[in-house]
């Protein structure tokens, strides 16, 4: 997930950074810094217009719990922040693996709003436009699903997905998970 803040109030990064244990800042080359936190495990860039953007968020829970967290720490290092602000997510992510080989080259053919340029990037790209999605098929049946604001518009998404998948002759099916092991 790529979940979005604005806190609505600057702050000096060179400062931030060194009062911040796991940042890192570079203003030559990019302008803003970039902190770790360990739980939940992402990422984060924090520019000085006081906007975050945290990714590596495993659902809307954690970035909202991290996010928090992120905020908690730069208040910690004596910044003023407001205890109020919008978290927006701004795309998640979901990704499957179907027990099937794809022919990319044959499914580019069959199937409108599609890529394919294997000497750039070895998957098919494939848009849903409402809602506006994207769809990253590999020829060894990984699907991700790109650009989805919320939950709802992946499964409304993978719905249509796989309708037309199933209209040229590709059954979408999920692999099945794996056996849990015995307790010993």
């Amino acid at each position: 997930m790529v979940a979005f803040a604005s806190l609505n109030k600057k702050f000096d990064l060179v400062s931030l950074v060194g009062k911040l244990k796991d940042a890192e800042y570079d203003g030559e080359r990019f302008p803003g810094a970039v902190y770790r936190i360990a739980e939940p495990r992402v990422s984060a860039l924090l520019f000085s217009s006081g906007k975050i953007v945290c990714t590596g968020a495993k659902n809307i829970e954690s970035a909202k719990v991290a996010v928090k967290k992120i905020v908690g720490d730069i208040r910690a290092t004596g910044v003023d922040l407001p205890h109020t602000y919008d978290l927006e997510i701004e795309n998640i992510v979901a990704s499957t693996k179907i027990k099937a080989d794809l022919n990319l080259e044959e499914i580019v053919m069959q199937l409108e709003n599609t890529e394919y340029e294997p000497e750039q990037f070895p998957g098919l790209v494939y848009r849903v436009n409402e809602p506006r999605v994207a769809f990253l098929l590999f020829s060894s049946g990984k699907i991700i699903c790109t650009g989805a604001r919320r939950i709802e518009d992946i499964h409304e998404a993978l719905g249509k997905f796989k309708a037309r998948m199933k209209e040229i002759g590709i059954e979408v099916k999920p692999e099945k998970q794996a056996k849990e092991q015995p307790k010993k």
